[in-house]
């Protein structure tokens, strides 16, 4: 079995077991199990006969929905080709001498450092510090140790005299994989000492639609070293058009707009978005079901005596003794996981499910416990 680097490998997956696409059950990729609203769909529909003409380049309507409906300055944001786009293009503008970076997490953090470091026009070393997350503590952040952490890390800098350069620290909340959340108190007081510290911290939500009384968006405009990125793509079931945006300090958005390619967001996606926005009964039908969904799952982990993390978001992370025999075995039944083994600090005993429709959740549990007996 090839091993995912990321989730929601379908296509791939087809080609490897002769499966038509829409018999794999994907698992692995924790978007909305409602699928695309019909809304979207008929914004698409309506949309296409203008994809012949160039995209808005700033997502100039989908902004101005956005900032109107969040409370924020239209010049702060910025719309992009998904929120893994922004994040690249942070790491970019900044051009951070040192980064601190939770584990387990995001791995595209990593991978946004390593690209930035091979395209900037001035070869620029760049440190991470890792800040692990204990097991044992259910991989919740502590807030404290996180700030004594980027107060370490600030230091360092300014001893080595790389005070020209940015210090960055990143935090995924509700934290993927892991579905933790740190709550908005504890995620202001960051955000206080992020200021104080003089670094610039990224506060990446892009499953905050699932628990958005931990938002901090509103909460920070007055900090000049927060960015707060969002994804459409997980909450609206958008991960093929790629759709997502981010708040920034006016001087960064400035440098983002210096670099950034143009058209990176496609007509479509901006027509899905508005509408994905407007379907307040689409968002009320996901809460009831994620919620109902999650209890039938977690029943079931208790009864197969299956550990799990308690998550805030629609994805779980498993631990069990035999993972790597059960991902394979799943894998040829047409069922992806998202293996762990690649995140920093787990190993190959972890996988990552997502919530999906109660059809598909009793499928998974069935060929699970199945993959468990034998």
């Amino acid at each position: 079995m090839r091993r995912q680097s990321h989730g929601g490998e379908v296509f791939a997956a087809s080609r490897m077991l002769s499966m038509p696409p829409d018999a794999i059950l994907d698992m692995s990729a924790s978007l909305n199990p409602l699928g695309m609203p019909q809304s979207v769909g008929r914004a698409i529909r309506a949309a296409l006969p203008h994809a012949v003409h160039y995209p808005e380049r700033d997502a100039h309507a989908l902004s101005e929905v956005l900032s109107a409906s969040l409370g924020i300055p239209r010049g702060r944001m910025l719309c992009g080709n998904g929120s893994t786009e922004l994040i690249y293009l942070a790491v970019r503008a900044l051009q951070p001498a040192r980064i601190l970076i939770p584990s387990p997490t995001f791995s595209e953090y990593e991978k946004a450092v390593a690209a930035a470091q091979t395209t900037a026009p001035v070869a620029r070393e760049c440190t991470i510090d890792d800040f692990p997350l204990k097991e044992q503590n259910g991989f919740r952040l502590n807030a404290s140790e996180f700030i004594a952490a980027m107060e370490k890390m600030t230091s360092r800098s300014v001893d080595g005299d790389q005070r020209s350069a940015s210090s960055v620290a990143f935090l995924c909340n509700p934290n993927n994989p892991t579905g933790t959340v740190t709550p908005r108190k504890e995620m202001l007081h960051i955000a206080r000492a992020a200021e104080k510290n003089r670094c610039y911290l990224v506060v990446d939500e892009a499953f905050i639609d699932f628990c958005p009384e931990h938002a901090i968006i509103v909460k920070t405009l007055d900090n000049p070293y927060v960015i707060v990125l969002r994804s459409m793509t997980k909450f609206y079931a958008l991960a093929g058009l790629r759709l997502g945006f981010g708040i920034f300090p006016t001087p960064v958005r400035k440098k983002i707009g210096d670099i950034r390619e143009p058209w990176s967001v496609n007509s479509l996606a901006q027509a899905a978005g508005l509408a994905a926005l407007a379907d307040n009964a689409y968002q009320m039908r996901t809460y009831r079901l994620i919620a109902e969904e999650k209890r039938f799952l977690e029943d079931h982990f208790r009864a197969m005596d299956i550990g799990f993390v308690p998550s805030c978001a629609n994805f779980y992370l498993l631990k069990m003794r035999n993972a790597k025999a059960v991902m394979d075995s799943l894998f040829h039944k047409g069922i992806l996981v998202r293996n762990c083994r690649d995140f920093r600090g787990l190993s190959a005993n972890h996988m990552r499910i997502a919530v999906r429709s109660r059809r598909e959740n009793m499928r998974f549990i069935k060929e699970l416990a199945r993959c468990m007996e034998s």
